[in-house]
């Protein structure tokens, strides 16, 4: 269903939204603590404020309560920033860190490790290529070598941010 869900969503909900200046990153339809939830996260070149959250939820609550994308099942309607630590997943966002350090961990180990943190040097449908930082894991690793991975591998992929 939550599949279902997605896909109803971003076929009449990512539109409206888009017009109105956002980029939606991603959408959760999960079970947590209180109930099922529907999370659409948003961004913008600007960054997102809570008053951003506010107006998108206005504007796509009437349309989801049209479309009915969980067949009358209840959920709460969520409208979030994905925060800046937010995992890589679009296009945009990895053009957006190429040259940036960003930490990688594997479904299982590749030269010994499942986690790499390095900087991205390049990426495409398929892969990702980073070039090693100081690896302390990993004897075979070295400094400046640059090493890709499947994205197919990949469970979780992220900036690594400095303050």
């Amino acid at each position: 269903m939550a599949s279902k869900v997605k896909t109803i969503c971003e076929e009449k909900i990512v539109p409206v939204i888009e017009k109105m200046g956002f980029e939606v990153v991603d959408i959760e339809y999960t079970k947590k603590a209180d109930g099922m939830n529907l999370t659409f996260f948003i961004d913008n070149d600007k960054g997102i404020e809570i008053n951003d959250c506010e107006n998108v939820s206005k504007i796509i609550d009437p349309i989801l309560d049209e479309v009915d994308p969980t067949e009358g099942q209840p959920y709460i309607l969520n409208v979030s920033s994905p925060g800046i630590d937010r995992p890589l997943k679009t296009n945009r966002d990895f053009e957006r860190n190429l040259g940036k350090e960003i930490s990688i961990t594997l479904f299982s180990k590749q030269d010994g490790c499942k986690n790499f943190d390095g900087i991205l040097r390049s990426y495409n449908e398929n892969q990702v290529t980073i070039e090693i930082l100081t690896n302390k894991k990993s004897k075979k690793l070295v400094e400046g070598q640059k090493l890709s991975f499947e994205k197919s591998k990949i469970a979780h992929i992220v900036p690594i941010i400095k303050f």
